[in-house]
């Protein structure tokens, strides 16, 4: 028998975006708990949550981060968001992403709570999905070379978005220059090649470059480590007619101010489904420099079957400005750090032949 324990969390707002947050140690329930829901609900005259844009969700366990995202939603005022349970010993989630049109009076019949109003009956406008194991594993690639293999899924539960994050932290050097951007350079099938990077050349998901950036961040800390994130369509090399390749970088600006990007121990992580890998560099003699500005953390390839990632290890020049450029010959993908300067808010120049689009 499930028991209802209302817990409401107030939000945080940072730079417009608002987040609540909760954490959860599930070794502690009680023997009468058996389940945790995690809800949303929206008060006065909001329109609903089709109001509320780029909603989504995260689990984060350990250095494991799960993110959900739901379909689209209309008019409802009251979403179940996923649901914390225990199995065999092991802690699970489910994403739910169920909405009422009567908010917490729905919710609370959802979970055999007594209203004094009689809730509306609405149809759940999303189905729950499969249970997700968040004590899933994560594959590391720290040595140039190695290189991992997921395939992508077919029909309607295939995972809808391949998520790529870049993370850092703070340095501890007292000094304000912490800020790196996550640069993705993609290779076209036809050997043209195209830049993302936030804020003015975010892309787009659903469109050409089917790549998109969700926003810069401007800082990080020890315990609040600097995430940036690019979404990427599936679908990419199946719209684009062949094979893609992606280098993702994290670069830091000159007038961020003299820093190691090393010493701020970039990681790159790509998720796909319940499939998690990461890179992360094997760091060398001379990297520590504070003249290099661009590391690149990993190339990804993807084909209508499958996406390989592998750690790159590879940097600019000392005091070069130059970004990671992609060649394909044959069947292998050439990585040269000689592509066009790209700079915030600035038109991209030709460099030589090289020219993104």
């Amino acid at each position: 028998m499930s028991e209802w324990r209302g817990i409401r969390t107030p939000p945080s707002n940072q730079a417009g975006v608002v987040r609540h947050s909760i954490s959860f140690d599930l070794n502690r329930l009680p023997a009468g708990i058996n389940k945790i829901a995690i809800t949303l609900t929206q008060d006065g005259s909001g329109g609903g949550f089709a109001q509320v844009k780029d909603l989504s969700a995260q689990v984060v366990v350990g250095d494991q981060v799960l993110a959900l995202t739901p379909d689209t939603f209309e008019a409802e005022t009251g979403i179940t968001v996923l649901e914390l349970y225990t199995r065999n010993g092991q802690a699970k989630v489910r994403a739910v992403w169920q909405g009422f049109a009567s908010g917490l009076a729905g919710l609370c019949n959802m979970y055999g709570v007594e209203v004094s109003d009689e809730p509306e009956q609405v149809e759940p406008v999303a189905a729950q999905t499969k249970p997700v194991n968040i004590t899933k594993s994560v594959i590391t690639l720290d040595k140039p070379g190695t290189a991992h293999k997921v395939s992508l899924e077919k029909g309607a539960a295939a995972p809808k978005t391949i998520k790529v994050n870049a993370t850092w932290v703070d340095n501890g050097d007292g000094r304000d220059n912490d800020d790196l951007d996550l640069r993705v350079g993609i290779l076209r099938p036809d050997g043209r090649m195209s830049i993302i990077q936030a804020p003015d050349k975010r892309g787009s998901f659903e469109s050409d470059p089917y790549v998109y950036h969700t926003g810069d961040v401007v800082s990080a800390s020890s315990t609040a480590p600097g995430v940036e994130t690019v979404e990427i369509n599936p679908a990419i090399s199946h719209r684009m007619g062949g094979k893609v390749a992606l280098v993702c970088s994290v670069y830091s600006a000159v007038d961020n101010g003299a820093v190691s990007v090393a010493s701020l121990k970039p990681k790159m992580r790509m998720e796909y489904g319940d499939q998690i890998v990461e890179c992360a560099f094997e760091f060398k003699s001379g990297f520590f420099s504070s003249m290099v500005y661009t590391y690149v953390l990993g190339i990804i390839e993807i084909d209508g079957d499958a996406i390989t990632i592998s750690p790159s290890g590879v940097t600019s020049r000392t005091g070069s400005e130059a970004t990671p450029w992609l060649t394909r010959k044959g069947d292998k993908v050439e990585l040269t750090m000689d592509g066009p300067h790209v700079f915030k808010g600035r038109p991209i120049e030709r460099s030589g032949k090289k020219q993104y689009i």
